[in-house]
C-alpha cells in the first residue's frame, strides 16, 4: 500500500512542468497585450496633437479659410455652404481713361496747324476790331440780330466801333433787365425810347453798304459777348450836345454819347 501511494505521488509530481509552461504563457500574452495598449495610446496622442496644430493654422490663417470658403469644388460637393459665404467684391483694375487726340486744322500752307477751338469756348481777338472783322455777315439774319444792327446803324453809324458796342450794348441790357420789353426788336419799338423809331415801325435799311455790314457785325460781336465793353453794365444814353440832367451814374463817353447805367 506504502508503495502504491508513493507511486502516485511521484506521478503527479511528475506533471508539475506543464503547470509552469501555462504560467509563462500567460505572462507573455499579459506583456503584448500591455505594450499593444502603451503604442495605442501614443498613436492617439500623436492624432490630437495633429488636430490640434491643423486647427491652429486655420484659425491665424484667414487666406488659408477665405480661399477655401469660396473653393468652386467646395461648393459644388456640398451645396449647403453657399449660404453661409459672404460675397466678395473682385477687385479689377480699373483702366485708365482713353486718350483722345485733338482735331488739327490749318489754314492752307501758311504757317503751322492749329488746334481746333470748341465751340462754347470764346475766340481770343488781340482788339475789337479783329473781333468784328472775323464775324461773317448773313444774307439774311434774323430778326433779333437784325434790330440790334438796326439799332447800332441809326444810333452811331460811322463812330467807332466802340461807341458802336456801347449802343448795342445798352439795347441787350434792357432786354434781359425785366424792366423793358425782354427782346431787341422790341426794345427799340418802345415808345418815346429811340428817335429814328416812327409809329411803332423800324425804318428800312441799306443793307449793301458797308456801314450796315460793320452794324451786323459788331451786333454778333455784342449778342455772342466776344468782346468785353467798357459800358457792358450801361442801361441808358444820350447824345453829346444835349444834357438831359438825368440823375443816373455814368458809366462811360463813347463816340458822338455818354452811357449811365
Amino acid at each position: 500500500m506504502s508503495n502504491g501511494v508513493r507511486s502516485r505521488t511521484v506521478t503527479q509530481s511528475g506533471d508539475c512542468p506543464i503547470g509552469a509552461d501555462l504560467s509563462v504563457v500567460v505572462s507573455a500574452s499579459t506583456a503584448f497585450f500591455s505594450s499593444t495598449m502603451k503604442l495605442f495610446a501614443r498613436a492617439a496622442g500623436s492624432v490630437a496633437v495633429t488636430l490640434c496644430a491643423a486647427i491652429m493654422v486655420c484659425a491665424t490663417t484667414p487666406g488659408l479659410a477665405y480661399e477655401l470658403a469660396n473653393s468652386e469644388l467646395m461648393v459644388a460637393d456640398r451645396p449647403e455652404i453657399k449660404t453661409n459665404i459672404i460675397a466678395q467684391p473682385a477687385q479689377l483694375p480699373i483702366p485708365p481713361a482713353p486718350i483722345v487726340p485733338a482735331e488739327w486744322t490749318s489754314e492752307g500752307d501758311e504757317g503751322p496747324p492749329t488746334l481746333a477751338q470748341p465751340d462754347a469756348v470764346e475766340a481770343d481777338f488781340a482788339s475789337l476790331a479783329d473781333a468784328v472783322a472775323a464775324q461773317s455777315v448773313p444774307d439774311s439774319p434774323d430778326e433779333e440780330l437784325r434790330c440790334l444792327a438796326i439799332g447800332i446803324y441809326y444810333e452811331a453809324k460811322g463812330e467807332p466801333l466802340h461807341g458802336q458796342l456801347a449802343v448795342a450794348e445798352v439795347i441787350l441790357n434792357r432786354s434781359e433787365s425785366g424792366r423793358f420789353p425782354n427782346t431787341a426788336c422790341s426794345v427799340l419799338k418802345q415808345r418815346g425810347q429811340f428817335s429814328f423809331v416812327r409809329g411803332g415801325r423800324l425804318p428800312s435799311v441799306s443793307t449793301g453798304s458797308a456801314a450796315w455790314r460793320t452794324a451786323i457785325a459788331v451786333a454778333k460781336v455784342a449778342r455772342d459777348e466776344l468782346w468785353e465793353s467798357s459800358a457792358s453794365n450801361a442801361m441808358f444814353f444820350h447824345a453829346r450836345h444835349v444834357s438831359p440832367r438825368w440823375n443816373r451814374a455814368k458809366v462811360a463817353s463813347l463816340g458822338n454819347h455818354i452811357f449811365y447805367r
